[in-house]
């Protein structure tokens, strides 16, 4: 049987991050499973119409599994560098679930804070890659959406208290929780400082312009605003080691299934 492993991201037009993030984690889990071709897709229409006119064609996602039909691929093993559950991901199952017949086996792992052991092992990562520091609180902001899995963000605050690392508070740039639940706890621990970083797979144009952007609006300026010195690293999940690792876990899970 003919198997092949397909990585797809939503993608990212900044190309210092897509190579040091995404590229980085399509890498080690081709590394992971050397014996299979890999593949890559990219969600975003808008990202792949940037990227073609630099000249590096990326397909999406159900042309990416075409392909693999037309290479004759019989067992396909998808690795979604998504977060979270949330409407994206929807999609990439409708699509997984349109594409199956055309395959003896379609598998694909779940986002990487899908569960429980997900959100737990980023929490561990998290806290060794921000050591405390007195009157320091560390900021990570992630996307934010309306769908449920928006209860990651809570559920990650969950863990890093109860691993005593309440310094450590997540928001997130468009859902809940916003700035105005952060300030009050900022306060209370009587921060002077913020660590501001994006909890995002590439520190792209959100982490550029909405997180730690001039523009009055943007968290690094309000946090400043509100008093507080701002340090921002614009630096995604991507390209840490220990998070590349948690995907090829990810990997492993599928091929114990």
């Amino acid at each position: 049987m003919k198997e092949a492993l397909l990585t797809v991201s939503f993608g990212t037009a900044v190309e210092p991050a897509r190579q040091a993030d995404i590229c980085a984690v399509e890498r080690t889990a081709a590394q992971a499973l050397p014996h299979l071709p890999a593949y890559q897709a990219y969600t975003s229409p808008t990202i792949r119409r940037i990227l073609a006119r630099r000249g590096v064609d990326i397909p999406g996602f159900m042309p990416a599994l075409e392909q693999l039909t037309q290479d004759s691929v019989e067992q396909v093993y998808v690795l979604p560098t998504h977060l979270l559950p949330g409407y994206e991901y929807d999609d990439l199952l409708k699509a997984a679930e349109q594409m199956r017949p055309q395959f003896q086996q379609l598998r694909m792992a779940p986002p990487l804070l899908g569960d429980t052991w997900g959100v737990r092992a980023l929490a561990q990562i998290l806290c060794g890659r921000f050591p405390r520091q007195e009157s320091q609180a560390v900021v990570l902001l992630g996307h934010g959406t309306e769908h449920p899995g928006n209860l990651v963000y809570p559920a990650l605050q969950g863990v890093l208290d109860w691993l005593g690392r309440e310094d450590i508070l997540i928001g997130t740039v468009e859902g809940w929780p916003g700035l105005e639940e952060l300030l009050p706890v900022l306060e209370r621990q009587g921060a002077e400082r913020v660590i501001l970083a994006p909890l995002l797979l590439t520190a792209g144009t959100h982490a550029r312009e909405d997180i730690a952007g001039p523009g009055p609006e943007s968290w690094k300026s309000r946090l400043e605003a509100a008093g507080l010195t701002v340090h921002p690293v614009l630096e995604g999940l991507g390209r840490l080691p220990q998070v590349q690792g948690l995907y090829v876990r990810r990997l492993e899970q599928l091929l114990e299934e």
